[in-house]
């Protein structure tokens, strides 16, 4: 399912935080929503999740407007992992995964086999087999962060939107993880903070600060350290492993221009 989203604004008070934003994610990529904190990812991200109601502009799932279609539909083709696992009741890592199959099922319906073996599955590839039977309460912030994954690929989606899937995981799970959601195959946007994860996991990457799309492109068409410097207001020299031909970044203080 490809997302569309032209001329969006949102406003919280006052304040207009989101600008006349277009952006599209289609054919199977996995794109990157990168900047600076407080630039407006996870709003915009809300916006297309419908935690939040844009002011203006529209958000069409394929060639259709989100606002026309009933929420079991658009569960049942997107799912959501976002940046804060809140869950008030004390379920298990897999009742909590198999929620994930709630939009698939008529009203009363128990779960199949089917669902069962696609719990099993997707517990099998976060590396949650051993902790299925442990309540949520019991979890670190990195396992919650994977439980949420696992209910998100469970929910067997054509289009993901992440807020931080990495977040609070060690390097090895945000390799893991990157890898797992670039393997799915589907479209999916993600807000990430780590530019060089960004370069080698994703295939296009909108730049964004203060609420406006600043850049967009290919990882080596936007990931330059002219483009860098302005977003984030830093120096650093970026270049290409000889070996892996992923982008590498080293960055510097401005001020003695010493490696960090």
């Amino acid at each position: 399912m490809d997302l569309t989203v032209e001329n969006l604004d949102i406003f919280l008070g006052a304040k207009k935080i989101i600008k006349d934003i277009d952006l599209q994610v289609a054919n199977h990529s996995f794109t990157a929503l990168l900047g600076p904190n407080g630039s407006g990812k996870s709003t915009l991200l809300k916006s297309i999740y419908r935690v939040l109601e844009p002011n203006s502009g529209t958000i069409y799932l394929d060639d259709l407007k989100m606002k026309q279609l009933p929420t079991k539909e658009i569960a049942q083709r997107m799912s959501v992992v976002s940046q804060f696992q809140n869950n008030s009741f004390d379920f298990t890592v897999k009742e909590i995964v198999l929620m994930g199959r709630t939009p698939h099922l008529r009203a009363l319906e128990k779960e199949s086999t089917l669902d069962y073996q696609l719990v099993d599955d997707a517990l099998e590839k976060t590396g949650l087999q051993e902790l299925k039977n442990r309540t949520i309460s019991k979890l670190s912030g990195g396992e919650k962060q994977r439980v949420s994954l696992a209910r998100a690929i469970v929910q067997n989606p054509t289009l993901m939107i992440l807020d931080e899937p990495s977040n609070h995981l060690d390097i090895k799970y945000q390799l893991e993880i990157l890898r797992m959601i670039k393997k799915l195959g589907v479209n999916a946007l993600a807000a990430l903070h780590d530019i060089s994860l960004a370069a080698q996991f994703c295939d296009y990457i909108y730049f964004i600060k203060e609420g406006e799309i600043k850049y967009h492109g290919k990882p080596k068409e936007v990931i330059t350290k002219e483009i860098i410097k302005d977003i984030y207001e830093v120096d650093c020299e970026v270049y290409e492993d000889t070996n892996t031909h992923n982008i590498l970044i080293s960055y510097y203080t401005s001020q003695m221009k010493e490696r960090i």
